[in-house]
């Protein structure tokens, strides 16, 4: 194993964002957390090139988790994101739009989560 994968999940609901937060600690990687889209961008600067994977809840308060979709992908291409969402169809169309690599629709599975993160940091 190399150093671990660093992950930024951005999730406003504290119950889930802790729950993937130690799930994803408990699998060995480096967890980065924040509760709003405006925080999630600020990690994102703060680590410029250290970010393996975010994942981003799609309904955030400040900036939409589809505007830090868009955000990201303009600045770094290459860094894959999974967007969780809620709600219906819509979001996972924006998702689709602002370039997530996955949408992954609530409620689901940690390991179903952390499966398709695997597949991602792995390409």
């Amino acid at each position: 194993m190399g150093p671990p994968f660093k992950v930024l999940i951005i999730e406003d609901t504290e119950e889930v964002l802790s729950a993937l937060c130690k799930y994803f600690r408990q699998k060995g990687y480096e967890v980065l957390s924040a509760a709003n889209g405006l925080d999630g961008l600020k990690v994102i600067e703060n680590e410029k090139e250290g970010l393996d994977l975010i994942i981003t809840d799609l309904v955030l308060p400040n900036i939409s988790g589809v505007a830090v979709i868009a955000i990201v992908k303009k600045k770094h291409p290459h860094l894959p994101v999974i967007a969780i969402t809620g709600w219906g169809e819509h979001p996972e169309a924006l998702a689709k739009e602002a370039k997530a690599d996955l949408v992954m629709e609530k409620p689901f599975k940690l390991p179903e989560l952390e499966q398709a993160a695997q597949k991602l940091l792995n390409k």
